[in-house]
């Protein structure tokens, strides 16, 4: 009867331990791991280009009676003048991707890239912003009012293209699109992007001049606008799948999606939609340095401006399930007939570690390894040295789970040995339950006499690997987050790390070591606790049928690799490796 109450209460602390993972991960800005909450219904999102906001979408105020440079002074929807000019996109491509601007405003609102695939359709390019009925993702930028007032041009307000190029030439290093605006306000606003070739990061320049016969003192804002919906994230179908008419599937693993804010005062700040909805959000307000940021996994892009320069970092709703991040600055007084300049960039491309942590300090941080970054960005740095050399990226995971065993050799050893003792003595205890079976406290009190007598730990097996798994879960996270597995091939049947193994082989493989690990482990002495040891791994193994190919490679290998040290370790103790295998009657 103890032992059947023993096993629930280890049942029950398993599963709180999971539900705690699980709400840590939510606390994280993550979204469950284990036990996702029912995905919000998606909304049609209210395109920035449609027709006029009310003044009741902005939770902070309304753009008519906002304080000047508040985030509720950004306008929202309604063009500031009348369209005298009609809407034009402008497609701009370079070698690494292709961008479309809007004349209204001079607004980016949709990118395509070259190098990175769509995950369902190979054939196409992966898009990132967009402007559509059934997706917003757009990077603005606007005059608002400063001090002393007044209506400038804002992302609503037509421009007119200078004419130019539109796609980078071989020989050519970079091209420009410039808009210009109209006079509004005694105020003309011209922005020029510049793209250059092999580059993510577009610098942005935004010249007011003042064309009236008065100073003005208008603040310039920059924002990311973006949808609450989670970016929709389909795989090819395994190919057994594919038999049965299903073509694509969604991933079954959740990274954080949502606007952020990076500052050197209080570092990188995750916000969620749903804070935003409800008003909730507590970050740094103001700063002169940093970026902001709306991530996504594998993508990121950002607005970032110069050190020493002031700014008000804001969040708000911008209509119903649209939501934007951004930063305001003043210009300062600007004299009649003079000109103001703000140099900026604007990033939008994959999360390279490198790339990000070349374009200002603390970008990188958008690639999110959440709380264990301490211990993933060293293997990720590991890794990436590993692939240097190997140049495959299957082959340096193989490689860089070899060295982590390596390192922690002496601390499984010491586990695998505890383990093997425990195995030699499992026929002294089997005994002994089965004469005792009727008295329990007497049972306990013999365990515990064979254990002293044979200097046998139970838990010595347990701890040396408990100190392991920080390690192995950062793993986990550097080869979920790294955009380097996205459409990389390892070998044979495997062309894609980041998806899932199309003929399920390596998650029957990792099934097939997991069960061997189990059963070259000594047999718990309860029969309850001996088949819940072979369900679990059973359970565990279904979740990597539909994971990344690269994060079930690395299991293996872990596997592979513990089967073999203990296996070594127990023949050298004089304890012949044996197969417990279950008793399921």
């Amino acid at each position: 009867m103890n032992d059947i109450r023993r096993t629930i209460l280890w049942v029950i602390f398993g599963f709180s331990m999971v539900l705690l993972w699980d709400q840590w991960q939510v606390f994280n800005g993550h979204k469950a791991t284990f036990f996702p909450s029912a995905t919000q219904t998606a909304k049609a999102p209210v395109s920035p280009s449609s027709s006029a906001v009310t003044a009741s979408s902005v939770p902070s105020s309304s753009p008519a009676s906002a304080t000047p440079g508040s985030p509720g002074a950004v306008p929202t929807g309604a063009p500031s003048i009348a369209p005298s000019a009609t809407k034009e996109s402008v497609v701009v491509s370079t070698d690494v991707f292709t961008l479309t601007f809007d004349s209204e405003g001079g607004t980016l609102v949709h990118s395509v890239f070259n190098k990175y695939k769509d995950m369902a359709d190979k054939d196409v390019g992966f898009k990132l912003l967009d402007d559509s009925a059934s997706r917003v993702y757009v990077a603005q930028t606007g005059l608002i009012a400063g001090g002393a007032g007044g209506s400038f041009p804002t992302h609503k307000t037509p421009m007119t293209l200078v004419p130019g190029e539109r796609v980078l030439k071989d020989g050519q290093n970079e091209l420009q699109v410039r808009f210009e605006s109209a006079d509004i306000g005694g105020v003309k606003l011209v922005k020029t992007y510049t793209l250059k070739r092999g580059a993510y990061d577009i610098a942005v320049r935004h010249d007011v001049i003042n064309t009236g016969s008065a100073p003005q003192a208008p603040q310039l804002y920059m924002q990311l606008v973006r949808d609450g919906n989670e970016p929709v994230s389909r795989l090819p179908a395994p190919v057994l799948l594919q038999w049965f008419g299903v073509k694509n599937m969604p991933s079954f693993y959740s990274t954080f999606t949502g606007p952020v804010i990076y500052t050197e005062a209080k570092k990188y700040q995750k916000v969620t939609f749903k804070d935003i909805e409800n008003n909730k959000v507590d970050v740094e307000k103001e700063a002169t340095n940093g970026y902001v940021a709306m991530v996504q996994h594998y993508f990121a892009s950002a607005w970032i401006l110069g050190d020493g320069l002031q700014r008000d970092l804001f969040f708000r709703k911008v209509d119903t399930n649209l939501y934007a991040v951004g930063l305001i600055t003043p210009l300062g007084t600007i004299a009649p007939g003079a000109t103001k300049s703000i140099a900026s960039k604007l990033f939008i491309g994959p999360q390279e570690e490198k790339i990000l942590e070349a374009l200002t300090p603390g970008l990188e941080l958008v690639k999110d390894y959440g709380w264990l970054t301490i211990l993933a960005k060293p293997l990720y740095w590991l890794l990436d040295k590993l692939h240097s050399f190997i140049q495959n990226w299957g082959w340096s995971i193989v490689a860089l789970v070899l060295l982590l065993k390596i390192a922690f050799y002496w601390l499984n050893a010491k586990a695998y040995s505890s383990m093997a003792k425990m195995k030699a003595i499992n026929p002294k205890i089997t005994e002994m339950r089965a004469r005792l079976k009727d008295k329990p406290q007497e049972m306990q009190q013999a365990m515990m006499k064979i254990y002293r007598e044979e200097k046998v730990n139970p838990m010595g097996g347990c701890f040396p690997i408990m100190i392991q798994i920080p390690v192995f879960i950062a793993l986990y996270w550097v080869l979920l987050s790294s955009i380097e597995m996205r459409n990389a091939p390892w070998m044979l049947w495997i062309t894609d790390l980041s998806s899932p193994d199309p003929y399920f082989i390596l998650p029957v493989v990792m099934t097939m070591t997991t069960l061997l690990q189990t059963a070259l482990n000594p047999a718990p002495p309860d029969p309850m606790q001996a088949k819940l040891m072979w369900f679990m791994p059973l359970i565990f193994s279904v979740m990597f049928f539909f994971f990344p190919a690269g994060l079930v490679l690395y299991w293996i290998t872990n596997n592979i690799l513990s089967i073999t040290q203990q296996w070594v370790i127990n023949t050298r103790m004089g304890v012949p490796p044996q197969f417990n295998l279950p008793k399921f009657r």
